[in-house]
């Protein structure tokens, strides 16, 4: 009988940093005392590093679409109107949390798969407040030139904030607040940052800090503006994940462009293996966050997923429109390059099973 190792291959969440297992199984900290208060402003500081921003970022108790939903009803007034280019699910996602804050929306259908042109945001008749993008559209596998766009839509309407959902680009891929003409941005710590889930860090640019129009109590951003520079949260955080943030910032940080590449070139060795069997990839330009293949012919995903299970593997379908029609493989959690040829290996074998 074959052993296998247990390999979480999923774009979230994903296979956690020894230093957040580190993290993690100290004692439990107060979040009003002094040490929390040190542990809080580190992973503070190293997000705002993270997101190249002179401006503030907050970390929020929630889920990455909490801090989509904070974003939509800080940045914006009901009535405001949004443009969103909807691609696949998470960019779906952005259209119905502006929706239901009010907002007056403006939706650009694509195909699933494709990218947003710079050319597409010419047609579109304004005014426009506001830009809502999805940088890594990890349900496509689909990587968004969000500088280009942010530049293109602030050529015609420059008073617009653009606010992007790097939720699974922030560490897997390069990326720049106001060096790329973005104005906010929102990530998730089950994603690249390789923590358990339960946070999300809100990153405000210094003109989108001049724009806040805090709504709401929980998700208030001026309430956690208030409190955040000085180590604390406006409400009980998780602190126990906060402090996970910071270990793994500590170590990541230094090494941030070699890490990148690295994710690169995992992504890259998983697609050669994926076309070298046949396989159709999805998106138009891909995102090192994750692969995303169109399933074999005549091939079913419970099939698929069933062969990678027996490998000892967690792989994740399609959403949306593509439920049942592809199916996905991430290294984006903590792995080398070793692994991604183990992967690569694993693929074929469960493939070829068929």
């Amino acid at each position: 009988m074959l052993v296998y190792r247990n390999r979480l291959l999923t774009p979230g969440p994903v296979e956690l940093h020894p230093k957040a297992l580190e993290a993690l199984s100290r004692p439990q900290l107060h979040h009003r005392s002094d040490a929390a208060k040190q542990v809080f402003l580190q992973a503070k500081r190293g997000l705002e590093q993270a997101f190249q921003t002179q401006g503030q970022a907050l970390l929020l108790t929630g889920s990455g679409t909490s801090g989509m939903e904070a974003l939509v009803q800080n940045l914006f007034a009901p009535g405001d109107r949004v443009l969103v280019p909807v691609h696949g699910n998470f960019s779906e996602r952005w259209a119905r949390i502006a929706q239901q804050a009010g907002l007056e929306v403006e939706r650009m259908e694509l195909e699933w798969g494709r990218v947003v042109h710079p050319e597409y945001l010419e047609g579109p008749s304004g005014p426009f407040q506001g830009l809502l993008l999805t940088h890594s559209e990890s349900s496509t596998g689909a990587l968004n030139d969000v500088q280009g766009l942010a530049q293109a839509f602030k050529a015609r309407f420059p008073q617009a904030l653009v606010v992007v959902d790097a939720i699974t680009s922030l560490f897997v891929s390069e990326f720049a607040l106001e060096g790329w003409g973005l104005d906010a941005a929102v990530a998730g710590s089950q994603k690249g940052l390789m923590c358990p889930p339960g946070l999300a860090y809100v990153a405000l640019s210094p003109r989108a800090l001049e724009c806040l129009k805090p709504r709401g109590f929980y998700l208030n951003l001026a309430s956690e503006l208030k409190v955040q520079n000085s180590g604390e949260s406006a409400w009980t955080p998780a602190i126990n994940l906060v402090a996970a943030t910071a270990a793994v910032l500590e170590e990541l940080l230094p090494h941030l462009p070699e890490h990148l590449a690295l994710k690169q070139r995992q992504n890259q060795i998983l697609y050669t293996t994926g076309q070298g069997l046949g396989l159709k990839p999805v998106p138009e330009v891909q995102s090192p966050a994750t692969t995303c293949f169109y399933l074999p012919e005549g091939t079913a995903y419970p099939q698929v997923k069933e062969a990678f299970a027996r490998r000892g593997a967690t792989i994740i379908g399609g959403q949306g429109q593509l439920k049942g029609k592809v199916f996905r493989v991430s290294l984006m959690g903590y792995s080398d390059l070793y692994d991604a040829y183990a992967v690569a290996e694993l693929m074929r074998e469960a493939l070829r099973s068929q």
